[in-house]
């Protein structure tokens, strides 16, 4: 493609708020689908990169975990009588997937993907410096946590913000991804879900940069990224 097309699709992926389908980016371009999905996924690639062995958090610092499940959508059956409860693990279909997320108050968002919390502790214990307070949810994953860091937790069935606890930041970061998946994408395949949350993560921390300083950034981050590690080779089917 012209460089023209890589830089207005950087202008296009970067104003948007909550995401850019790739058949809107496709008509906006003018080049077909597949050009234009893997093209915004080496974007998230780009923007990922600026994640690359970051940690959150340190003494004197909050950051504030939490999980979200995204994925793995059953359709229920037409009639009422014949519907199962989706909820239970006997009527899934095993490609729902967790995001955990670690926020730093005021800092930076890092986001991985999961099939459980619990499966999650190795990752904040690496990615969360030590001498950090951590803010957690009421759920019993995140109570081996509190053996590595000083931590307060929040019930949300009795409040989101209880004297100074809360862990908005990252319910803030779940609503972003969650309407980007609901209003954008509509789909989201379960061995893409890392790169749709990088990507909501970066929008995420750089919400109040203008879109110029954003555009500069990507472009920055997409010239400094060596050859694709998702996408090499994908039109040869490699």
């Amino acid at each position: 493609m012209p460089l023209r097309n890589y830089l207005a699709a950087i202008a296009i992926f970067c104003n948007e708020v909550k995401g850019k389908s790739a058949l809107a980016l496709s008509r906006d371009l003018g080049v077909h689908y597949r050009t234009a999905f893997v093209l915004a996924h080496k974007l998230r690639e780009a923007m990922a990169s600026e994640l690359k062995g970051m940690t959150v958090g340190g003494p004197g610092k909050i950051v504030e975990t939490d999980g979200g499940y995204f994925g793995g959508y059953i359709k229920p059956a037409n009639y009422k009588e014949n519907r199962r409860d989706r909820r239970l693990a006997k009527n899934q279909n095993g490609k729902r997937q967790v995001v955990v997320v670690v926020r730093e108050r005021e800092g930076r968002t890092i986001p991985a993907v999961f099939k459980s919390e619990s499966a999650a502790l190795g990752f904040i214990s690496s990615r969360v410096a030590k001498g950090t307070e951590l803010v957690a949810d009421e759920a019993n994953s995140w109570n081996d946590l509190e053996t590595r860091f000083a931590m307060q937790r929040i019930d949300h069935s009795q409040a989101y913000s209880d004297r100074g606890v809360y862990s908005n930041g990252a319910e803030s970061f779940f609503s972003r991804m969650r309407r980007a998946e609901l209003g954008h994408h509509h789909h989201v395949s379960g061995k893409y879900l890392i790169r749709y949350a990088q990507e909501a993560s970066w929008r995420e921390d750089h919400r109040r940069v203008d879109n110029g300083r954003q555009v500069q950034g990507v472009m920055a981050l997409a010239m400094a990224c060596k050859p694709s590690v998702d996408w090499s080779g994908y039109a040869h089917r490699a």
